[in-house]
């Protein structure tokens, strides 16, 4: 886990705004930050050296690319070994179905969201690529019937507190 950076209102702000439309230029950036763009420029190229971006991302529809059918995968390795761990996960994070994998607590070790184009596609994915791996003890299969995506990891900054009216004043 890496440690926190601490980050002002003003890298609190461009985060925000780029989160929403990572495109937007360092212009209109800068504009409402309320920073010269080489200001603007320089804070997000110290965000992205201090990892707190991590990249843009373009983001594709798996059924319109033939991969209409996503399933979730929990793995359990056996025996659980860092020797056997690594090379298992460069293969699984290696194959165009797999779209993330978690390395979790509890029975299961993996959980691997995957997009396949049909259920015999996903069939083949389990049996020969993961239960034909000698580690791999048991793989259970849950369909993805829908997704959604969640809010921002930052949610949009609080609204200032409105001033307080004069006495006698009417609002």
């Amino acid at each position: 886990m890496g440690e926190s950076v601490v980050l002002d209102p003003v890298d609190l702000h461009l985060l925000r705004l780029l989160q929403n439309d990572a495109r937007t230029t360092y212009r209109d950036l800068a504009a409402q930050v309320g920073v010269a763009p080489s200001t603007c420029l320089d804070r997000v190229a110290r965000l992205r050296r201090a990892g707190v971006i991590l990249g843009h991302r373009l983001e594709l529809d798996p059924a319109k690319l033939g991969r209409g059918l996503q399933a979730l995968l929990l793995v359990q390795v056996r025996p659980h070994r860092r020797e056997l761990v690594g090379p298992f996960v460069d293969r699984i994070r290696a194959l165009p179905e797999s779209r993330t994998v978690f390395h979790l607590t509890g029975p299961d070790d993996y959980l691997v969201h995957v997009a396949v184009a049909d259920m015999t596609d996903l069939q083949r994915l389990v049996l020969d690529e993961f239960t034909s791996q000698r580690e791999v003890a048991r793989v259970e299969t849950r369909l993805i019937f829908q997704q959604w995506e969640c809010g921002p990891l930052l949610p949009s900054a609080p609204s200032a507190p409105s001033a307080p009216s004069a006495p006698g004043a009417t609002p």
